[in-house]
């Protein structure tokens, strides 16, 4: 079996975090969080990394990453294009907003050819997410068994707004279904949720979801191409230009068919992120202090 790899989402817009999250300054060394993520992967075991981005920003990548990390891992950007879509689908006019990361996930498909793993760049997922998903890739199951790790809903909320969220069902340390959430936040001491602003639904605050930690086979291209042209036939007409369709959704829709698989693990390690131009501060201190514990050394890319 090839060694399996890392793959890192990093084309989305940050829309609304007001610029290019991915390579936002965070640590007290000039790091992002993706430099703390690889870090965390090679120190894993992963030998390679895949960055997923735009290709207008490529330039912007070298300099704030990946010149950094000669000689630590091998790096290949795989450039997500709006118009690379299934089908003779033409991308419509005007259209800013990229597709999902089910497309990102797509545009893997011509260089990934090995198990991997996929995550998002502005998420921290700590350590131990890394090992336990490589050790679940090096099983090998079957090019139909996938993996997940999860966290739990009540450590994944930002104080700084809403947020989206796959939420879990799980049976047997096997995935049953998937439930995409928007806007989950607290209120008066309760997670609730709601897709149109309107009516709310109380969430468990223990229920296992989603941050896009998924180990996948390159079986999940083709997948991905069929749930995409399925995407696109029902709704390009109706919202050609904010419509998109997440990894998570991709997940729930194949559970129905029942032709793969996915096996579940749970970390236990903090998760943060920059959802928020306002959670940057929180995610600052927490880079400062594990540092001052010793967890990563004040230069990650001295050699």
């Amino acid at each position: 079996m090839n060694n399996p790899s890392l793959v890192i989402l990093a084309a989305g817009m940050g829309s609304r975090y007001g610029g290019l999250k991915q390579i936002d300054t965070v640590g007290n060394n000039g790091e992002s969080i993706i430099d703390f993520s690889i870090y965390d992967a090679i120190e894993a075991g992963f030998k390679k990394v895949y960055l997923i981005i735009r290709k207008e920003h490529e330039a912007a990548f070298r300099t704030a990453l990946t010149d950094k990390l000669t000689g630590f891992i091998d790096v290949e950007f795989i450039y997500q294009d709006m118009s690379d879509l299934p089908g003779g689908f033409v991308m419509p006019e005007g259209r800013i907003k990229p597709w999902g990361t089910t497309h990102a996930l797509w545009a893997c498909r011509h260089q990934v050819k090995e198990p991997f793993m996929i995550c998002n760049a502005d998420d921290y997922y700590g350590k131990n997410a890394y090992k336990t998903m490589l050790k679940f890739l090096n099983l090998g199951v079957s090019d139909s068994v996938f993996g997940m790790v999860g966290y739990r809903l009540d450590k994944t909320l930002s104080d700084s707004g809403s947020v989206s969220r796959g939420v879990c069902q799980v049976a047997d340390g096997v995935l049953s279904g998937v439930t995409e959430w928007r806007r989950i936040k607290r209120s008066d001491g309760k997670i609730v949720c709601s897709q149109d602003e309107v009516s709310w639904q109380e969430l468990d605050p223990q229920a296992l979801v989603s941050m896009n930690f998924w180990g996948f086979t390159p079986k999940v291209f083709e997948l991905a191409e069929r749930q995409l042209l399925r995407f696109l036939e029902a709704k390009l007409a109706q919202d050609p230009l904010k419509c998109e369709h997440v990894i998570p959704t991709l997940i729930g829709e194949t559970l129905q068919e029942g032709s793969y698989q996915v096996r579940v693990m749970s970390s236990e390690n903090t998760w943060f992120g920059v959802t928020y131009q306002e959670d940057k501060p929180y995610v600052v201190d927490q880079f400062a202090r594990f540092k001052i514990e010793r967890q990563y050394p004040f230069d990650l890319w001295k050699k």
